[in-house]
């Protein structure tokens, strides 16, 4: 069995897509997955809680995906919001090809942009809006990290909205981020996943 992960940079396992319908905020989109990528074949149970349980944007125009995927929530946003660029970010060279690739087909490739983190980093962006449904998986060392380096990027009055697992430690994060100087309140609780907000104080 392969040992590759959905967060492996390059994965082994051999490519095939699969087809993905999303209903997000009143528009259908039609989307590509692929093996090694998270979620093939499906929107995730967390990711379709976040859609399902907020409403898009308002009078923001840059927005990042953290941990794309095959980036539903960063095509979403571009779909939603015509005036907005976003930034779709993945360790997955899968993940990235395949969020563009969903970014062209639904006509809004010039306004996604799918990078590294290292070259997202580099670019020394600010965002008015991070969403991400976090890889949780990685650790609670890794995930602080993660979080601890991306939130900053947030600009003056700026949110970041998460999809976590209750089980996975929804609530004890919450209290992190808080202790960290992040404000977080929960937006939404469905399907044992909770929706934070944080907030740049």
């Amino acid at each position: 069995m392969s040992e590759d992960h959905y967060f492996t940079a390059d994965p082994s396992v051999p490519f095939t897509r699969a087809p993905v319908r999303a209903s997000v905020w009143g528009h259908d989109l039609a989307l590509t997955s692929g093996s090694g990528v998270f979620a093939r074949g499906r929107v995730d149970v967390g990711t379709a809680v976040l859609l399902r349980e907020t409403e898009p944007p308002v009078g923001v125009r840059r927005l990042l995906d953290l941990g794309c995927g095959y980036g539903v929530l960063a095509v979403a946003l571009a779909v939603a919001l015509p005036e907005a660029r976003v930034r779709a970010v993945d360790v997955n060279e899968r993940a990235l090809a395949l969020t563009r690739e969903n970014a062209t087909a639904l006509g809004v490739g010039d306004r996604v942009a799918a990078s590294t983190p290292e070259a997202a980093l580099a670019d020394d962006e600010a965002y008015d809006e991070i969403w991400s449904n976090p890889p949780i998986r990685i650790g609670k060392e890794a995930l602080h990290a993660l979080l601890l380096t991306w939130l900053p990027r947030l600009a003056p009055g700026g949110r970041a909205v998460l999809v976590v697992g209750k089980n996975l430690g929804a609530d004890s994060l919450q209290r992190w981020l808080g202790e960290q100087g992040w404000p977080t309140t929960r937006l939404a609780s469905a399907k044992g996943f909770r929706v934070l907000e944080v907030r740049r104080a």
